[in-house]
């Protein structure tokens, strides 16, 4: 019996990871770090380090699980998602709530840990990313709402060791911005059909593919700029000038394997290459800047 409760445990964390899709969390948590490291000029402090992880866990989980519920009418509808714990009856609404509360809990705790506007800020970053789970029912622009959704995080590290904005952060989170939005144009791409049919507001839905290809490249362009912008602005060397360099090349491979819609590849162009991009641009930054420290 009691392997029987094991397997059924294991069986539940792994519907709860599948639920909030935890592996994606490389998209957003190496560009705090980079905002911690950078405002620091070098190693910051254990504890910031730590809440910040907490704060960044937090309001991911709590987004991603709220985005669960608030799409679960559409999930159940689309074969391609209809697999998912909660349309598939794997997990309850119920578990998915108390994510979303515990996320939300862990964020705000953790920012009061580490300062006063940290604190004051975090409902607010708090109900954008929430927010953005309805955004597709109204604009086309629900691309960039969840793009700057996760460029709050260089800012809020930052913010973390400072308190205080500035504009390295604030560009880095431009490029952030743009990056999520044109590889999240890719990503919806795989439900043109289904969100014309339903009356969503997706840009390959509004606009067709051809141009919603055509926006992802530009957003794409404007992240790079970003990202050569954010290098000069903290004196970034070798290893700076290379992240920007490996993130121009990643974003380019982007394009030329999904090419004119080759939905095949979304997988590789989304997770693959985007997760290749956050964690080198995490790695090099970091050791770039704590070369000069």
């Amino acid at each position: 019996m009691a392997g029987v409760a094991t397997v059924s445990i294991r069986a539940w964390l792994a519907n709860l990871s599948q639920l909030v899709v935890f592996p994606h969390t490389v998209f957003a948590l190496p560009f705090a770090l980079i905002g911690v490291f950078a405002a620091a000029s070098g190693w910051p402090s254990t504890r910031v380090v730590l809440w910040v992880l907490v704060a960044m866990v937090g309001a991911r989980t709590a987004a991603m699980a709220f985005n669960r519920l608030a799409d679960l009418p559409f999930d159940a509808a689309n074969p391609r998602t209809a697999g998912r714990p909660l349309p598939s009856g794997r997990l309850r609404p119920l578990h998915a709530w108390a994510l979303v509360f515990a996320g939300g809990g862990a964020l705000v705790v953790a920012a009061w840990q580490l300062n006063p506007l940290c604190f004051a800020l975090s409902p607010l970053a708090l109900a954008w990313v929430l927010g953005y789970s309805y955004t597709k029912r109204f604009t086309a622009a629900s691309h960039l709402w969840l793009g700057l959704g996760l460029a709050m995080a260089p800012v809020g590290g930052w913010l973390a060791v400072t308190g205080s904005f500035a504009l390295p952060a604030v560009v880095l989170a431009g490029a952030v911005a743009f990056w999520v939005a044109g590889f999240d144009i890719l990503y919806s791409l795989q439900d043109v059909d289904f969100d014309r049919r339903l009356g969503l507001y997706s840009l390959p839905a509004r606009w067709g593919v051809s141009k919603a290809l055509a926006a992802s490249r530009v957003a794409h362009g404007l992240a790079a700029l970003g990202f050569a912008a954010f290098a000069w602005l903290v004196h970034a060397r070798f290893w700076g000038i290379l992240a920007v360099a490996l993130a121009w090349a990643l974003l380019l491979g982007q394009h030329l394997l999904v090419g004119n819609g080759r939905l095949d590849r979304i997988n590789a162009a989304f997770f693959t290459a985007n997760g290749v991009l956050s964690l080198s641009m995490w790695a090099l930054f970091t050791l770039d800047i704590i070369t000069r420290s």
